[in-house]
């Protein structure tokens, strides 16, 4: 499993002299970006197709948002991961020189300066902040019964592309999908239409499949669908095309992907669509990008898997236990 651990994100100082807790967004976005630095693409395989999604083993949910990214990152032998303090509680302990992985995890708070007196409690301002914890796996874990991991079973091309096409069949509202009408695969949302190139055109139906997945994930943002705004809100993809919602739509195709087996190689890729997503992602304002596009991820995969996902990026990450 790698050891990889995140940079520790630069200090501000503050007025007073005490330097700021480094910040939640900046320790996420220095992991990924020393992911890609690596060769690796975090989000291409989000977790270890072996083991299936990761969960915390405390409260048995599947983990949400970018904290499947971030755990997928370590490639763990088994789906079932813990805090310190939660292994202590139920009678174990984490294995002497471990290194745990980094998850988030949203909350509100209320500003001090809030006025208390007269004001009605649902309009009191409720702000988001984003916290940092560290899980271990479970083997790295000794004194707990773990369940047995359980292995899926290999699926053939063809089983795997049944699987895929069911998927898109049962998406609702699904939009229009116009097989072979151009040359390359494109999402208008003008015209709420999928362009895919002939089936032919592409090397395996893992392929092709993958590509629609990616154009449904953009489609997920139209406004009668999700209403995204780095969709509806966008002028246009320019020249390279690495903008936030093309991060959403390359999440969304991983996630739903791994439904059907149909998960791209974690080192298919070029050194120019490397370095053209770490320009992207090292620009200063830029890093609250891969974890609110994780969180839009989810709900769109969720949306075209028919499942009711997360509302909002503070419960696509604070309804689980870190």
């Amino acid at each position: 499993m790698s050891t990889l651990k995140a940079r520790k994100a630069p200090q501000q100082t503050q007025a007073d002299g005490k330097p700021d807790r480094p910040d939640p967004y900046q320790q996420v976005t220095d992991l990924i970006i020393e992911h890609l630095e690596r060769g690796v693409v975090p989000w291409r395989c989000p977790w270890n197709r072996e083991v299936g999604r990761p969960r915390n083993f405390q409260s048995g949910h599947a983990y949400q948002g970018v904290n499947v990214v971030l755990l997928g990152c370590r490639y763990a032998a088994s789906p079932w991961w813990m805090t310190y303090r939660q292994a202590q509680a139920r009678g174990g302990h984490v294995r002497k020189g471990e290194h745990g992985a980094m998850v988030v995890k949203f909350g509100t708070f209320s500003p001090k300066d809030e006025p208390a007196g007269g004001m009605d409690a649902e309009a009191k301002r409720q702000d988001m902040f984003l916290r940092t914890f560290t899980v271990f796996n479970a083997s790295q874990i000794e004194g707990i019964q773990f369940p047995e991991t359980i292995h899926p079973a290999t699926l053939s091309e063809d089983q795997r592309n049944l699987k895929a096409e069911a998927i898109v069949e049962a998406m609702p509202q699904r939009p229009v999908i116009r097989d072979g009408s151009g040359s390359r695969a494109c999402y208008r949302p003008a015209l709420d239409e999928i362009e895919m190139p002939p089936f032919s055109r592409f090397d395996s139906g893992e392929s092709y499949y993958g590509t629609l997945f990616h154009e449904l994930g953009h489609a997920t943002g139209h406004p009668t669908r999700l209403n995204r705004e780095s969709l509806t809100g966008h002028d246009g993809f320019g020249v390279q095309g690495y903008s936030k919602e093309e991060l959403v739509a390359e999440m969304c195709a991983a996630f739903i992907g791994i439904k059907a087996d149909i998960v791209k190689d974690r080192h298919e890729q070029s050194a120019a669509y490397l370095e053209g997503w770490l320009t992207v992602l090292k620009a200063k304002d830029h890093r609250r990008w891969i974890v609110q596009a994780a969180s839009q991820a989810s709900r769109a995969a969720d949306f075209i898997l028919g499942r009711s996902g997360a509302d909002d990026e503070s419960s696509a990450h604070g309804k689980e236990e870190c």
